[in-house]
C-alpha cells in the first residue's frame, strides 16, 4: 500500500514534548573552566557528589565547572547520570542539563555550548548530525571517520564504549513463531502477502531519520500498511500486546526486548549502521581539560552490551532510578570508592 495510505497517529503529548524540549534549551551556557558564570549554578541531581571516583585517580578538576546534557531516553539518562558522578568524583562542579528531547536538540545544544559534553552513537553522528547518506562499513572504521570529520565542527570523540545499540524491528514471540518470521527480510515477504498485518509503531525520530523507517523499508523493498507514533517506552508493550501493532522500532541493548520476551528480527541486509556510543567534548573543553579522556576511558571500557542492557533493564523493568543505577555501575566495576 502506498504511503499515503498510511495513518499516523500523532498523540496530544507531542505538544507537551514540543514544551519539554524548549524549557531543555532555555538552559544557561556553561564555563569549561574556572569560576561558576552565577553564583547559583544548577545543581547535579545525580549520584553523590562526596563519593570519590577511582577512576578519577590522578584527576583533579577542582574549580572546574561542565554542563553534561543527554537524549531523553532510559540509556541515555544513565550514561548522563555515570558521567555527572565521575566528574563530581574527580572534583568538578556539574550542571545537569540531561533528558533533553532528541538527538537534534542535544547536538545543537553541544555546538552552542550549552552543554559541553554528552554520549553520542556514531551511526547517529555520521548519518544524522554530518549529513552522509550511507554509513560506513565496520564498527571501529565508523568511529574513526565520524571522529576525524567531527573534528572540523571542534567536537571531540572521546574513546568509545564496546556496545551497539543500533535500531531494530521487534514483535512478540508467540506471533514471531506463528509467523515463521526471523528476519527482516521474512518480515519483506510477510507484507507483500500480508498487507494489513504489517503494521509499526515507532517513535517520532525513527520515522524521519534516514537511518530508520525510510531508509528501511528502502533498503528491503516494502512499506508498513499502518505505522502509529507513539512515546518510544509505550512500542514495547504495544508489540508485547500486539496493540495497535505488530511490529515495532526497539534498541538492540533495551532491557525490556528480554524481560517481554520479544523476538528482535534480524537485519540480514545489514542496513541498520554500527551504534557505537562516545562522550562528545566539545574541543575547547577538551583542550582546557585534557585529562577528560584518561577519565573516561575506563569508564567506557567497561560498557559491553551486556552491561549495557542489564542497567537499561534495572530502570525500565525492575523501577529503579537512573542515578542509583549509575552509581551501582561504578561501585560494582571498581570505578568507585570512597
Amino acid at each position: 500500500m502506498p504511503s499515503s495510505d498510511r495513518r499516523l497517529m500523532r498523540p496530544a503529548a507531542i505538544v507537551g514534548g514540543l514544551a519539554l524540549i524548549l524549557a531543555a534549551c532555555s538552559g544557561g551556557g556553561a564555563t569549561p573552566t574556572g569560576a561558576p558564570e552565577s553564583d547559583e549554578p544548577s545543581a547535579s541531581t545525580g549520584g553523590s557528589a562526596a563519593a570519590t571516583s577511582s577512576a578519577a585517580a590522578g584527576v583533579d578538576l577542582s574549580g572546574a565547572e561542565f554542563t553534561v546534557g543527554s537524549k531523553e531516553f532510559t540509556e541515555q539518562l544513565i550514561l548522563g547520570q555515570i558521567t555527572l558522578q565521575v566528574l563530581e568524583g574527580a572534583g568538578a562542579t556539574v550542571n545537569d542539563e540531561t533528558g533533553l528531547v532528541g538527538s537534534t536538540v542535544v547536538r545543537e545544544a553541544l555546538v552552542a555550548g550549552d552543554i559541553d559534553m554528552y554520549w553520542e552513537y556514531t551511526g547517529t553522528g555520521w548519518l544524522t548530525h554530518l549529513g552522509n547518506a550511507a554509513p560506513v562499513p565496520g564498527s571501529q572504521e565508523q568511529f574513526d571517520a565520524v571522529k576525524e570529520a567531527d573534528a572540523e565542527n571542534d567536537i571531540a570523540w572521546l574513546d568509545p564504549a564496546p556496545f551497539n545499540n543500533t535500531y531494530a524491528i521487534a514483535l512478540a514471540s508467540d506471533p514471531a513463531d506463528e509467523l515463521g518470521l526471523t528476519t527482516m527480510s521474512d518480515l519483506a515477504a510477510y507484507a507483500a502477502e500480508n498487507a494489513d498485518g504489517a503494521t509499526l509503531c515507532a517513535a517520532a525520530e525513527f520515522l524521519g531519520r534516514d537511518d530508520g523507517l525510510p531508509g528501511l523499508e528502502a533498503a528491503y523493498g516494502f512499506e508498513f500498511s499502518d505505522v502509529s507514533e507513539l512515546e518510544l517506552g509505550l512500542v514495547y508493550t504495544s508489540i508485547d500486546a500486539g496493540d495497535p501493532c505488530v511490529f515495532g522500532e526497539v534498541f538492540a541493548t533495551d532491557g525490556r526486548i528480554a524481560g517481554l520476551g520479544l523476538t528482535v528480527l534480524e537485519d540480514d541486509e545489514e542496513f541498520f549502521p554500527s551504534y557505537l556510543p562516545a562522550l562528545n567534548v566539545r574541543q575547547e573543553v577538551l583542550d582546557a581539560n585534557p585529562a577528560l579522556a584518561d577519565l573516561f576511558a575506563p569508564v567506557a571500557e567497561a560498557l559491553d552490551n551486556e552491561t549495557m542492557t542489564a542497567l537499561n533493564a534495572r530502570v525500565d523493568v525492575d523501577g529503579e532510578e537512573p542515578a542509583d543505577v549509575a552509581t551501582a555501575f561504578l561501585e560494582e566495576a571498581g570505578l568507585m570508592g570512597e
